[in-house]
């Protein structure tokens, strides 16, 4: 047992690190830059919340363990913003394979079968084939978003984000998941874009 504790607080401090690894969004009172920690938090409240959007065969509680592990990876790749400057770098295979690396070591700091657990959960979020992290990939697709919009603009400036980018890397992956949502959230979004000519 004193073993397996060891083991499991390793992993815990080791995730203490997320607290420290900044995203290109802004909160959406643009103080600062929201950490990946907090994004990961948030999007387990926006499964709890938004549970009842789900589709056929999706487990919220599996989701909001997924959210929770999805970005652990950034301890050691960092955020790719997914409107960087050229738009490959996000999903690009040196980032799935640095990603696939880090999700290796982390995990590997816990005892065997909560690594082996906890690892295929990350795995099956970034697959995104099941309808439980179809859901969730929504969700982490969609909060940034609503960052976004509340704070003015956020990242959307930053990156000279336009509408037909947001539509190609964001929308067709909310809509994959969370149709009306993205229907919703496309009513308040478009005439920010609009009004700027985007």
């Amino acid at each position: 047992m004193t073993e397996r504790l060891s083991q499991q607080f390793a992993f815990l401090l080791e995730a203490e690190k997320l607290k420290s690894v900044y995203r290109a969004t802004p909160l959406a009172d643009n103080s600062r830059r929201e950490n990946s920690a907090e994004h990961s938090w948030t999007l387990a409240l926006y499964a709890l919340v938004l549970a009842d959007q789900a589709g056929p065969g999706v487990d919220v509680n599996r989701a909001i363990r997924m959210l929770l592990l999805h970005d652990l990876v950034e301890i050691d790749v960092g955020d790719v913003p997914i409107h960087s400057s050229d738009g490959t770098a996000h999903g690009s295979a040196d980032i799935q394979a640095a990603e696939a690396a880090a999700a290796e070591r982390l995990f590997g700091l816990l005892p065997n079968d909560l690594r082996a657990e906890l690892e295929a959960t990350w795995h099956e979020f970034e697959a995104a084939q099941t309808p439980t992290a179809i859901f969730a990939k929504s969700l982490d697709r969609v909060q940034p978003v609503m960052l976004n919009l509340e704070g003015g603009g956020g990242s959307w400036l930053e990156y000279d984000v336009n509408w037909e980018q947001l539509e190609s890397r964001v929308g067709a992956k909310v809509s994959h998941g969370l149709p009306a949502v993205w229907a919703w959230v496309q009513d308040r979004i478009r005439p920010w874009f609009t009004l700027r000519g985007r």
